[in-house]
């Protein structure tokens, strides 16, 4: 199966990225559709990200998960 090519790229965020934005939407007085609006990106993109970082795909150790 060919790949498209629709002349589009994605974004690719940095892991320090993913993480701030994550620790951002976790604070207690911020909502995901804010802290998503505030970084420029989807909030579907944002809940992917807390559900990978929750999920222990970032490579972090339980002990340093926000709860």
């Amino acid at each position: 199966m060919p790949a498209y090519k629709t002349g589009k790229k994605t974004a690719q965020y940095s892991l320090d990225f993913k993480l701030k934005a994550v620790e951002w939407s976790y604070e207690t007085h911020r909502t995901v559709k804010s802290v998503a609006e505030a970084l420029d990106i989807h909030p579907f993109m944002l809940s992917k990200l807390r559900k990978a970082y929750r999920d222990g795909e970032f490579g972090m150790v339980k002990s340093q998960k926000i709860k």
